[in-house]
């Protein structure tokens, strides 16, 4: 199936485009793209008849994306088919490719994904990032930038955009980071420290987690709740195909919700907030074990050996989830919850206590749980993928800028 079309808008996005002749050529050329990028190899044909137009039509727009790298001939269609075979059309593996990014507390990461959607170039640096200034940690994440950019380049790709994914709130602009509690990060402008020669977008992370899972996860409905779990929680509304933002795009911040009002104060400046009993840290803490680098791993490792400690830490870490998520399930009634991050890693021990928080507490019907097959990997694939995706739904800007 082919992305929605929404009436003057681009499939998949939120951004219009003219309801002109001009206009309605680059949404065709987005219907294309999108018609061979989710069921591809096609024929112009077969094209045609998905997206409603004339084959003639069809041809034209595809003689365009062929031009600018963005779509590829393969030869003849699989046999099998009634009548002459046609030329089968497939996304180029060669073009424009999506750079992701995540600035995490614990770690950096930078991926660069092609538009089949193949992750051809990648780098990660392990190390704190709490407390250090904004300058140095951008400095280091350019520096990988450039390593994955460098390395796509050679297999024929150039960087589309950059998408960076933080652990805060993001302004609407895109680009500035108005706070980020576990990094110590207030109203820092990434637009002016990240590279400028391509593309910038910057948001939360738990927002591109939710966007990877939508578009990359196995029978992800359309309407669900993506909790996002490492040093931070974080969480995601989905609504309709789409990010439910709020005002001032700050929407989701689940791990500041207070689950007991007198607990320990939290770096938000609140006190007794979920990531105080959910988050990596405070599982680690309450179990008795000392930090380390692969934090989900050591929590893993001691329960599967029986340590009770370990196993009480994440029932009760599991239980300050599900009374979070109560809340959120009787206001907004999604479909599902999605338990995303690297806690997932953790949920044969959480799940239990977090669903029967939600089987007691909600109004309604017991609302499902599923765990992301994605895991911590999703905010680093929904960052490269959102690229990717602007790609596919305006091609004609892109060429513009190739």
């Amino acid at each position: 199936m082919t992305a929605p079309l929404h009436e003057g808008r681009a499939p998949g996005t939120g951004r219009s485009l003219p309801d002109t002749q001009q206009g309605m050529r680059r949404r065709n050329l987005a219907r294309v793209m999108h018609a061979v990028s989710a069921e591809g190899p096609l024929s112009r044909a077969t094209v045609a008849s998905r997206i409603g137009l004339t084959r003639a039509a069809v041809s034209t727009l595809v003689d365009e994306l062929i031009r600018w790298n963005l779509l590829e001939e393969l030869g003849p269609e699989r046999p099998g088919r009634v009548g002459r075979p046609g030329s089968a059309l497939a996304v180029s593996g060669r073009g424009p490719a999506g750079i992701g990014a995540e600035v995490g507390v614990d770690h950096l990461a930078v991926c660069a994904v092609d538009l089949r959607g193949e992750i051809r170039a990648r780098a990660v640096r392990h190390g704190a990032n709490r407390g250090r200034a904004p300058g140095p940690v951008i400095e280091e994440l350019t520096a990988l930038v450039r390593r994955v950019v460098g390395e796509a380049e050679r297999e024929g790709l150039w960087p589309a955009g950059l998408a960076v994914a933080v652990p805060g709130l993001v302004a609407r602009d895109g680009r500035t980071v108005v706070r980020a509690p576990n990094l110590d990060w207030h109203d820092v402008d990434l637009g002016a420290l990240l590279p400028d020669d391509m593309p910038l977008i910057v948001d939360n992370e738990a927002n591109f987690g939710a966007l990877a899972e939508l578009w990359l996860g196995a029978g992800t409905p359309l309407d669900f709740l993506h909790v996002s779990a490492e040093i931070g929680i974080g969480a995601a509304v989905v609504v309709d195909g789409r990010l439910l933002r709020g005002t001032r795009g700050f929407a989701g911040e689940l791990g500041h919700v207070p689950v007991r009002p007198d607990g320990p104060a939290c770096p938000c400046g609140g006190r007794g907030c979920l990531e105080q009993y959910a988050g990596e840290e405070a599982v680690l803490r309450a179990a008795g074990l000392i930090p380390r680098e692969d934090l989900v791993g050591l929590l893993a490792a001691r329960a599967e050996e029986g340590d009770e400690a370990v196993r009480q830490s994440l029932r009760d870490a599991g239980t300050a989830l599900g009374i979070a998520l109560t809340g959120a399930v009787n206001l907004l009634d999604p479909e599902s919850v999605v338990l995303g991050g690297a806690l997932a890693g953790l949920s044969a021990w959480l799940l239990p206590s977090l669903e029967a928080e939600l089987a007691s507490r909600t109004a309604g019907p017991a609302c499902p749980v599923s765990v992301s097959r994605l895991g911590p990997e999703g905010p680093l694939l929904g960052a490269a993928h959102s690229v990717v995706r602007a790609v596919l739904d305006d091609p004609a800007a892109v060429a513009e800028r190739s």
